[in-house]
């Protein structure tokens, strides 16, 4: 399973989980930091557009870690924990297994 840890204890706001979820996941430069952005380049980890730095196979899985996830706004990771089902159910509307995974720590 391909992993992407993402340290919670940095990730005060928006802006700073955008940051980080740039630069450990791989988005591209033109990356808009917005939820929206952040959905769309989660929406293609088993295609050739490189969005991300990963590559998914079939049946394989992106587990999302979030360490310190307590530090986060919760408000925020509500909303990312929302967003990962609402990706996975965009697979699913594709014949596709589910792509993400999400663990707090």
């Amino acid at each position: 399973m391909a992993t992407a840890t993402l340290n919670g204890a940095v990730i005060g706001d928006e802006a700073a989980f955008h940051a980080a979820c740039q630069a450990e996941l791989g988005f591209p430069a033109g990356y808009g930091a917005t939820i929206d952005a952040w959905v769309d380049c989660l929406s293609y980890l088993r295609d050739d557009e490189n969005m991300t730095r990963f590559k998914l196979k079939p049946n394989e899985v992106l587990e999302i870690v979030i360490t310190d996830a307590q530090k986060i706004p919760a408000d925020l990771l509500e909303e990312i924990n929302y967003c990962v089902g609402g990706i996975n159910e965009r697979y699913e509307d594709y014949g596709e297994k589910p792509a993400l995974k999400l663990t707090l720590r």
